[in-house]
């Protein structure tokens, strides 16, 4: 099975709704820029720190314009369980028929304990109020990289 076409930077995306934890999202009605990540699990280690490091440094983000929403295939119940948890100030989107994870192209293949598994690539992109992909980070390494989204959408 060959990996479905990823969108890059310049391209447009399709417009797109889906549940979250702040009612229906949808792109069409986007009034500045997203920081749309996607996370394999809420409430495993690497997906906290990554959602409490954006929750940290969400103040800033909308100073430079931009709301963060995060996305997995949890159920909303699992989300309204992990925002509680950490306080997390945005919404996240509940994709469990893998819509969104397909459209952006994040779904992979990986080894976990030696298995093979197929599951969410923690990948983050950064789309205008226009729909246009302006960044997009794949295979995310956690460390530093909140600060490294928050300085490219103060760039733009």
């Amino acid at each position: 099975m060959s990996e479905p076409i990823s969108p890059s930077a310049g391209d447009l995306i399709s417009p797109f709704e889906a549940d979250s934890t702040a009612g229906r999202f949808s792109l069409a009605d986007l009034k500045q820029t997203l920081v749309l990540y996607f996370y394999p699990k809420d409430n495993t280690p690497g997906c906290t720190t990554q959602s409490v490091d954006f929750r940290d440094q969400h103040e800033a983000f909308l100073s430079a314009g931009a709301m963060v929403v995060g996305v997995s295939r949890d159920s909303l119940k699992s989300h309204e369980n992990f925002k509680k948890k950490y306080e997390l100030p945005f919404a996240l989107i509940s994709d469990p028929s893998e819509a969104l994870c397909t459209q952006f192209g994040v779904m992979k293949n990986k080894m976990m304990y030696g298995k093979p598994v197929r599951g969410i690539e923690r990948s983050t992109f950064v789309i205008s109020q226009q729909g246009k992909l302006l960044k997009a980070w794949r295979g995310v390494k956690i460390p530093g990289h909140v600060t490294e989204v928050l300085e490219f959408v103060k760039g733009h």
